[in-house]
């Protein structure tokens, strides 16, 4: 006779990471205000009352918390080290970015489609921190002491194209292939620069950098 797996009680963090992790897959999928606290016990196999127990606030906390744990996520994809030719950096970048739509569809979907609904300024702020972050990682990279308006419109704009990109991507079932959808984001930062470049002298500069170190 087979014995039956022992039961091992889940710490508060795995707890709270088991609810976020439930609460996402709803967000994703449905608007905030359609999604009760008894969908989130449900989709996670516990009681209402634990669901309180870690978001006293309500569905409103549980939604916040939501989002920014897979923005804390998100910001990191474009953490990169200052090594190697610019556009390789880049590219390891997107695949990590990529890697979460890939991983966390749901999640991402979420964090993208549910917060430009949400009904307050914080959770709106918190989508914005993650292109914000995203920006401030990229324009880091070009080495240039004070970036002016059109090189960081260029690079917010290009962050917009892939969040756009990823969203339809899995609209699309994923394809193109995640390597071809990587390679075709970096040609089209590359573009994005060079009309910006026709206009800014300081993104010419980018421009000209970029190609002398990934020529």
């Amino acid at each position: 006779m087979t014995a039956a797996p022992a039961y091992r009680r889940l710490s508060v963090e795995e707890r709270r990471s088991q609810l976020l992790e439930a609460a996402l897959g709803l967000f994703a999928h449905r608007a905030p205000e359609e999604v009760s606290l008894d969908d989130v016990a449900e989709a996670a196999g516990v009681s209402r009352p634990l669901v309180y127990r870690y978001f006293p606030g309500g569905k409103q906390q549980l939604y916040e918390a939501a989002l920014h744990s897979a923005a804390d996520e998100l910001e990191q994809c474009f953490d990169e080290p200052l090594e190697g030719p610019l556009l390789a950096r880049l590219a390891r970048a997107l695949d990590r970015y990529l890697g979460f739509v890939d991983e966390h569809d749901a999640g991402f979907s979420a964090l993208l489609r549910g917060g430009s609904v949400a009904e307050t300024s914080r959770a709106s702020a918190i989508v914005d921190g993650v292109r914000r972050a995203a920006a401030v990682h990229i324009l880091r990279h070009f080495g240039v002491a004070e970036p002016g308006p059109r090189l960081r419109m260029t690079v917010r704009m290009w962050i917009t194209a892939v969040e756009a990109a990823s969203l339809i991507w899995l609209d699309e079932e994923k394809q193109p292939p995640v390597a071809e959808l990587r390679d075709w984001l970096v040609e089209q930062f590359v573009a994005m620069l060079g009309v910006t470049a026709a206009r800014d002298p300081q993104t010419a500069g980018v421009l000209a950098a970029l190609a002398a170190g990934d020529g």
